[in-house]
């Protein structure tokens, strides 16, 4: 075999390794359980929280004008001798959280 077809035939299976993991990467999505990890460490910076919960179904929400892949979850915690609970949802691409809203009974 020539030099030019291995050094050929080996770019093209750089090339095509290379374009399998960017197709791989994009399809990629975060557990619900990662999903409530990240949850729970962001809300954690503000103080200790009681509980926390997920929906281990994904849903899809619009938030200014675009439209996200969610897992929906709470927290709830304790803020001045008072329990409060929040939903959150969470971008099962990326992990980051796209709305909070405290539950009001």
């Amino acid at each position: 075999m020539s030099r030019k077809r291995v050094v050929l035939a080996a770019g093209l299976g750089i090339a095509i390794g290379y374009l399998l993991k960017e197709q791989l990467d994009e399809n990629k999505k975060i557990s619900p359980e990662k999903a409530l990890q990240y949850a729970k460490e962001t809300f954690q910076k503000n103080g200790p929280i009681n509980g926390s919960w997920i929906y281990i179904k994904p849903e899809k929400i619009d938030k200014n004008g675009l439209t996200y892949n969610t897992y929906r979850g709470g927290i709830s915690r304790n803020i001045d001798g008072e329990n409060k609970q929040f939903d959150f949802y969470v971008d099962i691409a990326t992990g980051a959280i796209i709305d909070t809203q405290p539950i009001t009974a």
